[in-house]
């Protein structure tokens, strides 16, 4: 339900419609379950569909800290993951990610057990690295909409987010610290699918 009400006051909000689906949605809760996050950082927090179902596979102790650069849309994720009873454990902040990002490292904040990035393709790599330098190691690091039906691969494809993607996956390739790799999806997003790694163990 609380779900269902997140999707209505998003679209009742004039949000773009493009949260994850409720089926990946659930694969993100059994994911921060299965490694037993206990503090998350998310990088795209639209109307807080994800960020409710990150927050709904925490312990009792968790935290969701989650990045939004538009804080219209930071407004209704504030009123939909409070309305879901998960505002104790999710913060949003408002603002540039990369420079917030910046201030995280700066203030030498704990390290995050898992990174969900759903935000601007542009910067993915950047985000990347930021996420790299944010985590623990053994931590698990998930990026969303890297498959585009296919465009990723595509030598003709015009779409302004491939590039973008692109990138991230040039930085995974033999990355010293990481093991990654993609999961296609198919279903109510179409086609397109996940990109997950893990930082390495020193």
């Amino acid at each position: 339900m609380a779900l269902d009400a997140c999707l209505a006051a998003n679209s009742d909000a004039g949000l773009p419609p493009i949260d994850v689906s409720i089926a990946q949605g659930r694969m993100l809760e059994l994911l921060v379950r299965a490694n037993r996050a206990q503090n998350i950082l998310e990088i795209g927090t639209l109307g807080g569909f994800s960020a409710i179902c990150l927050a709904r596979g925490l312990g009792d102790s968790g935290k969701l800290l989650t990045l939004e650069l538009e804080p219209g849309y930071a407004a209704v994720a504030r009123r939909n993951i409070d309305n879901a009873g998960q505002g104790d454990r999710v913060e949003i902040l408002v603002g540039d990610a990369t420079s917030t990002l910046q201030g995280l490292l700066e203030q030498g904040r704990v390290p995050f057990d898992l990174v969900f990035v759903d935000a601007d393709k542009e910067n993915y790599a950047a985000y990347l690295d930021y996420a790299l330098k944010l985590s623990r190691p053994g931590a698990l690091l998930i990026f969303d909409n890297v498959v585009r039906e296919g465009r990723v691969v595509d030598p003709q494809s015009e779409d302004p987010k491939v590039p973008g993607t692109r990138k991230l996956y040039e930085m995974l390739k033999n990355h010293p610290k990481l093991d990654a790799t993609a999961i296609q999806t198919v279903g109510a997003k179409k086609w397109d699918g996940f990109l997950m790694a893990v930082v390495r163990e020193e």
